[in-house]
């Protein structure tokens, strides 16, 4: 008679021993989201470690192509100073290709007499240079003169010039410097230049060369070649033509300048040089060098030139 409630008690407690439907479908959801957060972990330490691993072979390429770039340098040094003309690279800005390690390097020299130094450039010099970038001639002749009452010693303002009053009326903090540029950078503070004029013209530029005009043997932009009367297609034709010759090839072949009288002599160069060293990588990053470099005795850093201007780390 005590057998059926038994089986019956028995059968109750097996029942609440065991988890619901509901229950399990709760436990399920836990472990989708436990699995989901693991995915999650596991992707953003997969993207840090991908995102470190690309940004160390950036730093390991850019040091590579830097060095790289930093030995062309030391080898145009090396070839300017050969006492062989016909082995001599020359500074008129024609490209020298070579390899080095795994790394291919063109270098551009530019020898600085073939820019316009605009401490010693004259208004006339100036106005032409500022011209040769589609400037009317009465703003053209308006930044030469703010160029030269930048650099002259005194508060005298040149016809069409700047002085402090100039730079006060225009809203600036600041005035003319009363003194020789010290950078070629700082032509951007003059009263009336801008930064798309200053960028077109900066490879045309100097502060070291100390010549009232470019050498024409040695001027890489047509604007320098421009400033002294060149037609841009005329100056453009005459660098071309240079740039494929080498010094005794321009003796003999008797070449002048856009008067068509002065003869272009690619030996009576200074010891100034603009240098540009781009190193490209086989993988296609590249750095490039830029820098101004004086020749003669040695440096601190027991290098035979002096660094007057240094720019790198510029990739593409």
């Amino acid at each position: 008679m005590t057998t059926a409630p038994m089986i019956l008690d028995a059968r109750a407690c097996a029942r609440r021993g065991r988890p619901s439907a509901r229950q399990r479908g709760v436990a399920f959801v836990l472990v989708l989201w436990v699995i989901a957060m693991l995915a999650i972990l596991l992707g953003s330490f997969s993207l840090v470690a991908r995102t470190e691993s690309l940004q160390s072979r950036h730093l390991f390429d850019s040091t590579q192509a830097r060095y790289a770039a930093e030995a062309g340098l030391n080898l145009a040094v090396f070839e300017l100073r050969k006492s062989d003309p016909v082995q001599q690279w020359i500074g008129d800005g024609r490209p020298y290709v070579f390899n080095y390690g795994d790394a291919k390097i063109e270098v551009r020299i530019t020898d600085d007499s073939g820019k316009i130094d605009i401490n010693a450039a004259d208004a006339i010099r100036l106005t032409s240079l500022f011209m040769t970038r589609g400037l009317e001639l009465d703003q053209a002749e308006a930044i030469a003169a703010a160029v030269i009452d930048w650099r002259d010693p005194d508060d005298d303002a040149q016809p069409n010039g700047a002085e402090i009053s100039e730079y006060k009326g225009a809203g600036l903090s600041y005035g003319p410097k009363n003194a020789p540029f010290d950078t070629v950078s700082e032509l951007q503070q003059v009263l009336g230049m801008n930064y798309a004029l200053f960028s077109a013209l900066e490879p045309s530029l100097t502060i070291y060369s100390g010549r009232t005009d470019p050498n024409a043997a040695y001027a890489s932009t047509p604007e320098a070649l421009m400033a002294t009367g060149c037609e841009r297609e005329q100056a453009e034709q005459l660098i071309q033509l240079r740039q494929g010759m080498s010094t005794a090839e321009i003796a003999a072949a008797g070449l002048t300048g856009c008067d068509g009288t002065s003869p272009i002599v690619a030996g009576g160069g200074g010891l100034t040089y603009s240098v540009k060293s781009r190193a490209t990588l086989l993988n296609g990053a590249s750095t490039i060098l830029d820098a101004t470099i004086r020749m003669g005795g040695v440096s601190v850093a027991g290098r035979p030139f002096v660094i007057l201007r240094w720019r790198d780390g510029e990739t593409s």
